[in-house]
């Protein structure tokens, strides 16, 4: 009598791999501080100042994650002013061939990471503008119209 063979109905499922993490932040700290006191030696449990320590610097890190993303905000913020501010402006900058090309900024976007202005119709990201200069025409119209 022959034995048939035995197939899989199903296929086992499979763990996805885990990406490690490769940022310091709270939920590391704390999975770290229940892994150590999951594993202590009964006979002689963490000191209570060792925690209070850890806790401590667990509450620092928060902080200093916190206050690092309204850096980055307040500088995103001051980009923006500085941009609006060059509307009317003349200013120059370097274009594609490295030469120094001057215009009157009319626009400004806030649609990327960085400040474009626009330039008589070429868009110029805000760090590229090289210098600003007083605009002397609207000077002329204004002591014209005076």
């Amino acid at each position: 009598m022959p034995v048939e063979a035995v197939n899989a109905a199903t296929p086992l499922p499979t763990q996805p791999a885990r990406a490690p993490k490769q940022v310091m932040d709270s939920e590391v700290f704390m999975h770290l501080l229940v892994t150590q006191l999951r594993n202590q030696d009964p006979s002689s449990p963490m000191d209570t100042n060792q925690m209070i320590s850890q806790t401590t610097q667990l509450a620092m890190m928060e902080q200093l994650t916190t206050m690092a993303g309204l850096d980055e905000e307040n500088f995103s913020l001051q980009m923006r002013t500085s941009a609006a501010a060059l509307i009317d402006q003349q200013i120059s900058y370097l274009n594609a061939d490295g030469v120094e090309v001057t215009g009157t900024a009319r626009s400004v976007s806030f649609a990327g990471a960085v400040p474009t202005v626009n330039v008589d119709g070429v868009d110029v990201p805000l760090d590229a503008v090289t210098g600003i200069n007083k605009d002397t025409t609207q000077d002329a119209d204004a002591s014209a119209t005076a």
